[in-house]
């Protein structure tokens, strides 16, 4: 049986990038393989690496939760939960810290992307240390397969090594996972022309209103070719999101009109926005319909399930790593 694993980091508002890289492919692997357990979790622990407003982040984990169960994830058949519930994770991360080499911590593209942006004074340990937990997320529950995007493959391939590296040094403990990336979707683009990323603030969220969407949707960058040139859609950073939602027979009518020359830049933008409220409106009368405390009950519910798996794997390391007489 496999055990399907994944989550969205609460640092922000879910958004089509976060749905098309993470939440449909991992419903779309259940849908093929229904005999699959789905682990679908909230990553507060690594949101708290660069959010320490601690009303934001509960409102983030909150809402996460929900846009979850709006988008489709079946909380009587997925296990769906909150990283910062489980104390294990921590206790984990130290173990595989003290296996894991300063030099490799440094070739990760977190920490160069981090040393980028910041300087040493203002990077935490905690995202330095950010690929160990992330593998801890994986291997702790035996996943056999994560879905990821192509910036995200470096920490899977990174699980994979450390679970190997543990399993020869001390006995078959943990799961190596495999990948699953969607090559479609391996970046999608935001509304700057890079990839949709919260950092960025350049992402279209299922929280924003139609006014707010339609002003990034105008924003989007395009070239300066003339209204009756013909376009590369492949080029074109408005067609890189509305392929997304839309279906097989639309998407090759618009490419034909992009190649012919029959679309302006401000009708694609016009076409791209009415996509997106119809694509997105189920989704928020699903998320507006969601009780709050409904969903602290399940993820309290959730977090002692989670516990049990997570405790019975620390332990057995625990065991073998010489720690418990």
């Amino acid at each position: 049986m496999k055990r399907i694993l994944t989550g969205i980091k609460p640092t922000g508002d879910i958004h089509v990038g976060n749905y098309f890289g993470a939440i449909k492919p991992i419903i779309d692997l259940w849908a093929k393989h229904p005999d699959s357990e789905i682990y679908l979790f909230i990553p507060s622990m690594h949101a708290f690496t660069t959010l320490h407003d601690p009303d934001r982040l509960r409102t983030n984990i909150l809402n996460g939760m929900k846009m979850y169960l709006a988008m489709g994830a079946d909380p009587d058949r997925f296990m769906i939960y909150d990283q910062s519930y489980i104390a294990w994770h921590a206790q984990l991360t130290r173990v595989l810290q003290c296996l894991t080499h300063m030099g490799f911590m440094e070739r990760m593209h977190v920490y160069k992307d981090a040393v980028a942006k910041w300087t040493a004074t203002d990077l935490s340990v905690g995202t330095f240390c950010y690929p160990i937990l992330m593998a801890i997320d994986i291997i702790m529950y035996d996943a056999t397969h994560v879905p990821v995007g192509k910036d995200q493959i470096q920490h899977v391939e990174f699980a994979r090594d450390i679970a190997q590296k543990f399993n020869k040094m001390f006995g078959e403990t943990f799961v190596v996972p495999e990948l699953f990336v969607r090559k479609e979707v391996q970046t999608i683009i935001g509304t700057d022309g890079r990839k949709m990323s919260k950092s960025y603030n350049n992402v279209l969220s299922f929280l924003d209103d139609e006014n707010t969407l339609l002003k990034k949707v105008k924003k989007i960058p395009t070239s300066m070719l003339g209204i009756d040139e013909p376009k590369n859609p492949d080029e074109c950073n408005v067609y890189g999101i509305t392929k997304l939602i839309i279906t097989e027979e639309e998407d090759a009518m618009l490419r034909d009109k992009y190649l012919a020359g029959w679309l302006s830049f401000k009708r694609a933008k016009d076409y791209l926005y009415e996509k997106l409220v119809a694509f997105m409106s189920p989704i928020q009368s699903k998320f507006a319909a969601l009780d709050d405390d409904y969903v602290r009950k399940l993820l309290t519910e959730n977090a002692e399930k989670a516990n049990i798996i997570a405790e019975k794997k620390v332990k057995d390391v625990y065991q073998k790593i010489g720690f418990t007489l």
